[in-house]
Formats: C-alpha cells, sequence, structure tokens
C-alpha cells in the first residue's frame, strides 16, 4: 500500500449544532434600522433574506445558516419539488413571487442575491434604493462556511454533483464530519449543505460552478471558494448565455487553477485534453485521474451487477484494492477515481474510503430510480441536459438495464441546449435510446428562430436513425399531459422510461407515475 503526500495533518473534534426555528423580527423595525453585523464569525444570530430562494445552492445555504441559528426567509417563482419540498421540510418561510413588501415584513439584516435576479425585479429595486446589505451566495459561503476550513472544490462541466456528493461522504464516514455544499440534494445526508464540524479546523468540500455570481459580480462562482484540494472532472463549452466561447471558458479555469497555493493539490482528468491544458499552468502538485495507467491513479477490470460497479484501483500503475460504488458508467468511476484521490488527501487511507464507498447513495436527479411499475416499466430521472451529459447518462442505462428498451424523455430547457449551438450533438446522443419524446422548448421568445433549437429537424435526424420520435407541446395547453397520452398505449413490458430536464419537465414524473399506477 503506498502512503500518500497530505500537507494537512488531521485534528479530530466535534462540534455540536443546535436547530434553531426561524423566528421573524418585528415588523416595526425600518430598513434603514438594519445592523451592521459583520457575518465572520459573528457570536449573534443574524437574518438573511434568499432573493431567490428556489435555487438547489441558494436553498440549500439558507438551511444550512438556519441549522447555524440563523434567521431565514426568501423569495422566488416558480418552486417546485425537490428544492420547495426541501424548504418545507426545514420550516423555511419563503414567498411566491417577488414583491417589495416581501422584503419590508421579514427586514431582514442582509439580502443574498441569486444569480438568476437582474435588474427589475422589484425587491432588487427596492434592496438597492434602501441601502440593504447585499451579498452573493458564493461570498457568503466562502466568508460564513468555508472560512479557515481546508477548502476542497469539485468542478468541471459534468460530474461535479456526484463526485462532491461522494467526497463528502468518503470524509463523513472517515469521521471528518466536512462541511459541503452540493447542487442538489446528497441521500446520505439528505440536505444539500451544512457547516463544518470543526470550524476552522476542518474541510469543506463545495460543488465549483462556473456559472456566474450575482448581477454585481461576473466572475465564476469557484472563483470565490479558495481552493486547497480542486477537482477538475472536464471542460466542454456551455452557459451560452454567459460564456461565448469555449476558450472563454477556459479563462475562468485558468483562474481557478491560479488560486491554489502551492501546498494544495490539483487533481484534473487525466483523459480530458482541455483539462490538462489548463492543469499544466498549475503552481501546485498535479495528479491525474483517468481509465489508463498514464494517470496517476486508474481502474481496470470494471464490473457491473444491478447494484453498483466494480473495479481495480491502480495508482503509479500498482494495485491498491478492489472498490465497488453503487454507480453506473465509466464516467461514474471517473468522478468515483476523482473522490479517492481527493479523500486520500485529506490523510484518510484506501482501507477507510473502501470500506465507505459501497454505503454511498446517489444524489436526487441522478440517475434516481423513481419507481418500477406494472408491466416492469421503470422510471428513472437525471439531470442531464448537455450533449455528453445525456450520451453517457443512456450509454449507462444501456448496460444496466441490458435488453430493455430505452424510452427516452428530454426537455430543451437550459441557455444552452434551448439555442442551436448543439443541434448535431443532440441528434447524436439519444443512440441507446429507442424512443424518443422531445419536449417543448423552454421559453422559446428569448431568440430568433435561426438562432433556437430546431426540434423538427432534430426530429428527422432521429427518425432516420430508426427511432420513434414524438415532439411535445404542439398544444400547449395539454402539455405536459400529451406525453402521457403518447407513452400510454406504447410502452411494452420492460420499457426503461427516462426524464431527462434540468427543471421540472412541466411535472411529468408525477404525471406519469399517476398514470403507470392507474393504468396499472
Amino acid at each position: 500500500m503506498i502512503k500518500i503526500w497530505n500537507p494537512f495533518p488531521l485534528k479530530y473534534g466535534f462540534i455540536s449544532f443546535f436547530y434553531t426555528i426561524y423566528v421573524y423580527k418585528p415588523l416595526n423595525k425600518l430598513p434603514e434600522q438594519h445592523s451592521n453585523l459583520e457575518i465572520d464569525n459573528q457570536p449573534t444570530m443574524s437574518s438573511f433574506y434568499f432573493l431567490g430562494i428556489g435555487g438547489t445552492a441558494m436553498a440549500s445555504v439558507a438551511v444550512a445558516l438556519s441549522h447555524a441559528g440563523h434567521a431565514i426567509s426568501g423569495s422566488d417563482t416558480q418552486l417546485y419539488p425537490p428544492m420547495s419540498s426541501y424548504l418545507d421540510d426545514h420550516n423555511i418561510r419563503y414567498f411566491n413571487g417577488f414583491s417589495e413588501t416581501n422584503l419590508l415584513s421579514a427586514s431582514p439584516d442582509f439580502v443574498v442575491v441569486g444569480n438568476a435576479i437582474s435588474r427589475g425585479n422589484p425587491e432588487l429595486e427596492y434592496a438597492l434604493i434602501h441601502h440593504f446589505e447585499l451579498l452573493s451566495m458564493p461570498d457568503l459561503v466562502r466568508r460564513h462556511l468555508i472560512g479557515k476550513n481546508t477548502s476542497i472544490v469539485v468542478a468541471g462541466t459534468h460530474g461535479k454533483t456526484t463526485t462532491t456528493s461522494l467526497v463528502a461522504w468518503l470524509l463523513e464516514h472517515g469521521g471528518l464530519k466536512p462541511g459541503f455544499l452540493v447542487g442538489g440534494i446528497p441521500e446520505n445526508f439528505s440536505i444539500g449543505c451544512r457547516a463544518s464540524g470543526r470550524s476552522g479546523e476542518g474541510f469543506f468540500v463545495t460543488e465549483g460552478d462556473e456559472y456566474d455570481t450575482a448581477f454585481f459580480d461576473k466572475r465564476s462562482k469557484f472563483l470565490l471558494y479558495r481552493p486547497d484540494i480542486a477537482i477538475i472532472n472536464n471542460i466542454e463549452f456551455d452557459h451560452a448565455d454567459i460564456f461565448d466561447s469555449l476558450e472563454d471558458i477556459k479563462r475562468s479555469f485558468r483562474l481557478f487553477v491560479n488560486l491554489i497555493p502551492g501546498n494544495g493539490t490539483l487533481l484534473v482528468n487525466g483523459d480530458d485534453k482541455v483539462a490538462l491544458e489548463i492543469a499544466s499552468r498549475a503552481f501546485c502538485r498535479v495528479e491525474r485521474f483517468g481509465m489508463t495507467t498514464e494517470s496517476e491513479w486508474s481502474a481496470c477490470n470494471i464490473t457491473t451487477d444491478s447494484e453498483a460497479s466494480t473495479f481495480e484501483l491502480l495508482y503509479l500503475g500498482a494495485f491498491q484494492g478492489i472498490f465497488r460504488v453503487p454507480l453506473f458508467g465509466n464516467h461514474n468511476i471517473m468522478n468515483a477515481l476523482a473522490a479517492i484521490a481527493a479523500a486520500t488527501h485529506t490523510g484518510l487511507s484506501l482501507e477507510a474510503i473502501m470500506r465507505a464507498m459501497p454505503l454511498f447513495k446517489r444524489p436526487k436527479r441522478r440517475m434516481e430510480i423513481v419507481g418500477t411499475y406494472p408491466r416492469n416499466i421503470t422510471l428513472v430521472e437525471d439531470f442531464a441536459h448537455h450533449p455528453t451529459a445525456i450520451r453517457v447518462t443512456l450509454e449507462a442505462l444501456g448496460e444496466l438495464y441490458a435488453g430493455r428498451r430505452i424510452v427516452t424523455c428530454f426537455e430543451p430547457r437550459s441557455n444552452t441546449t434551448t439555442r442551436n449551438i448543439f443541434q448535431q450533438e443532440l441528434a447524436e446522443c439519444f443512440n441507446p435510446a429507442s424512443i424518443v419524446v422531445m419536449g417543448k422548448v423552454h421559453r422559446p421568445e428569448r431568440y430568433a428562430p435561426e438562432k433556437s433549437l430546431n426540434t423538427r429537424r432534430l426530429k428527422t435526424e432521429l427518425e432516420q436513425q430508426g427511432k420513434i420520435v414524438f415532439l411535445a407541446g404542439e398544444n400547449s395547453a395539454n402539455y405536459p399531459s400529451d406525453i402521457v397520452e403518447f407513452l400510454h398505449p406504447i410502452l411494452k413490458e420492460g420499457d426503461v422510461v427516462v426524464l431527462l430536464s434540468n427543471g421540472s419537465f412541466g411535472n411529468l414524473k408525477n404525471l406519469l407515475t399517476e398514470s403507470f399506477q392507474k393504468n396499472s
């Protein structure tokens, strides 16, 4: 067994967290009377108002601060499960819709502005006029949750949520009580964010998103997270609403890598040329993970059953042990390699990591099995919306459910997939699917027809591949029930129905579940 270099010596200790139910401040407190409290290590409770609280990260941070004893409220539109349920379960009061009266009634010390909030929002305008203290969510996380802890940041176009969840779980199982922020709900914790159990001396694991920070701060979020141990899973073009090109994205990743201190570590996908290019400029230790022994960390002899994947772990080409993790597909093996490498740099032994991995639970909406219904029809939900993510997810499901028909429902919803940037790539990523249901393009009015995704062209190209294709939403009043009506007569024994969207897909999951149960 090798000894992994570890620049961060372990110290053990625990602190208790007491859950404090949210209490509103008196309604007669005027905006100009807001306190000017420092939020770093402050001894007294503060009130935070989350403007855009329905975002996955925003809601998770809000709950974490509530658990730490702060008063939390917020507002948003179009709140849907799992985030609306998550806020309800943790007694976070929120307003549906934006109105300056919401801020007036909450009277917070700080307004945390989500990156989806822009000028013209009535609450933001009110906050600016009355000089509320504004914070971005990443800045709040850096100052109040990461603080002096060793910061582990997971970045890359794909795989961030799963990898971050797995790193946090490995550290948790190893007794390190890490803090974490995950862009989803990790099932091992049932919360998306919490403070470190050893404030200032522990570890904080953050999903490092390259998306921008706030209307007043256009930096990528991960540039605020001060990485000591960083992971770059992969780098592709995405987020066409804020990045003009792959080169533009690479610029943000270069800045991210430049933040890692000399005694830190960068773990990089050794099979991704763009990620390796970015890593070549690092001023810290660099280790690669990949599917060949050219990388320091690699996997071989991968096998899969209905419950998990098993692989042999190699370090510098030498066998380290057999690992088993309830994830599927080579992309998830890569995620597991990155998590193992990161965990060793916290001081955990490979034996401890090996014991923890089979107990990992996938985050919600990451190849989440919603249920199995009469005629052995299985419903799966996944967050995939980028062509690469769609392809690897469907390939993994095709391997997991070998011999069964894959029925894919995809909602073009992101700012990139609603445009024609990935027109050709989307025609090539559904190969494992026999049936493709194309959901309605989200907010098509944002782009001119010549710049929008052409779903009719996509349908023709997929049909030329021998697939059955249905374009949903042509009658908006019946959407997405028209998907249920299309699928009901066409589904066969053993079909696997996969929902792919970074949004709610019009509550399609619940509509299908009700349909399957009703027609049993």
